[in-house]
């Protein structure tokens, strides 16, 4: 009976008009399976035909999800009632088909925090590379790839972008998980444009090839999640928030003094902030709170002195001090003395010069800031042994 209940899953899929058979799937109404269209009337098209083996190999994920990772699969439907409908709402007003929006089911389990072993982070799981290129920002202060809505909208970019490049859903996904380069490479090396067929070389990473049939297994299992044993997901209210303009920095502490919620709440909200306040390499600042909760904030915002919303140490300059010697003497790497203060300053340090840096009570240092420090000595290290190297070549011609 299941085996007929995936099957003419699959098929509704390549259709654009969805037929449904009361006798096949008596529990599943056709108002629960609106079809996913997207511009132009073009066809969200992922299995080509309902060949047993590539059946075969959605089942096997139907399986994996449903028995051996149940208890985790449950947790990531639960996570995903919060985000769902805003980026449902993102990605039709893209133009894209709303399905795409169970990607981060088998992305990242739609965790904001995921942060996987190629360092691809956030619910979409975007490399630093290409978060960059559609316009997410990761510095110091924050890493927007952990933003649900802002991580959807350069999500749909590049999905839109893929597509437009391969004119086939189930390759722009392959791309998605492996790199449009290396899809393209394997598509002109098969000289045929066809995912399913694809499994039979060895043009594509394994897990590549796994990739468009546990997506399908997703959305399988996430529509219908009864059929499949999950008949208790827990469901969380979906995000509601109201956008404020605020100068920046500001404590988050302060935000949420405001609002009149816990800190953790106004965290939530705006998981890309990496630090105790909105950053300070802009002047303003959008942060989300509570809907409910604009007009108190507003109200209390404005009570509050601009020089009290916004907490660091001081540190103050002796004579003979370097930013390195700053850094060694309060334990921070250069790049946070950098960071929390204008580059002039460190030019011609005098004594009394006033250093701010972060908080001690607010502020460690993560594991990522380790890793970026090492890689920032690492380069300037080698940069200088270049430069070094370059200037004694240039003695030798002399």
């Amino acid at each position: 009976m299941k085996k007929f209940a995936i099957l003419f899953f699959f098929v509704i899929l390549n259709f654009s008009i969805p037929c449904y058979s009361e006798d096949i799937t008596p529990t599943i109404k056709q108002d629960e399976k609106k079809e996913a269209i997207i511009a132009k009337d073009e066809e969200f098209q992922l299995l080509p035909d309902t060949k047993q083996s590539f059946i075969e190999k959605v089942e096997k994920n139907i399986s994996l999800f449903s028995e051996n990772l149940k208890e985790r699969f449950s947790i990531w439907l639960s996570r995903s009632t919060k985000y769902i409908e805003k980026m449902k709402e993102i990605l039709t007003e893209k133009g894209l088909p709303e399905d795409l929006v169970y990607l981060p089911l088998i992305e990242s389990g739609f965790n904001v925090n995921a942060r996987s072993r190629a360092k691809a982070v956030g619910p979409w799981q975007f490399i630093e590379s290409t978060a960059k290129r559609y316009g997410l920002v990761i510095d110091w202060w924050r890493d927007e790839r952990k933003d649900p809505i802002k991580s959807t909208v350069a999500a749909a970019e590049y999905l839109k972008y893929l597509y437009k490049m391969f004119g086939d859903w189930s390759l722009a996904l392959a791309a998605y998980n492996a790199g449009e380069g290396r899809v393209y490479r394997a598509v002109n090396r098969f000289g045929e444009n066809d995912y399913w067929n694809l499994l039979n070389t060895t043009y594509l990473p394994n897990e590549t090839k796994n990739y468009v049939p546990k997506y399908i297994a997703a959305i399988t299992i996430a529509k219908q999640p009864e059929n499949y044993g999950f008949d208790s997901i827990k469901e969380h209210e979906s995000m509601s928030y109201a956008e404020i303009n605020i100068p920046s920095p500001t404590d988050l502490a302060v935000i949420a003094k405001c609002a009149q919620v816990d800190v953790n709440i106004i965290k939530e909200l705006n998981p890309e902030l990496k630090r105790w306040s909105t950053p300070m390499n802009v002047q303003n600042y959008t942060i989300r709170i509570p809907e409910e909760k604009k007009d108190i904030f507003m109200s209390n915002f404005e009570q509050i002195p601009s020089k009290k919303r916004f907490s660091h140490d001081t540190y103050i300059v002796k004579k003979g001090d370097t930013v390195y010697k700053i850094a060694k003497k309060t334990g921070l790497s250069t790049t946070v003395l950098y960071e929390m203060n204008e580059t002039e300053i460190f030019k011609q340090l005098k004594p009394g010069t006033q250093i701010m840096i972060p908080p001690h009570d607010k502020f460690t240092p993560s594991n990522e800031d380790k890793f970026y420090e090492k890689k920032s000595v690492k380069k300037t290290k080698v940069a200088k042994k270049k430069s070094s190297s370059t200037k004694n070549r240039k003695k030798i011609r002399r």
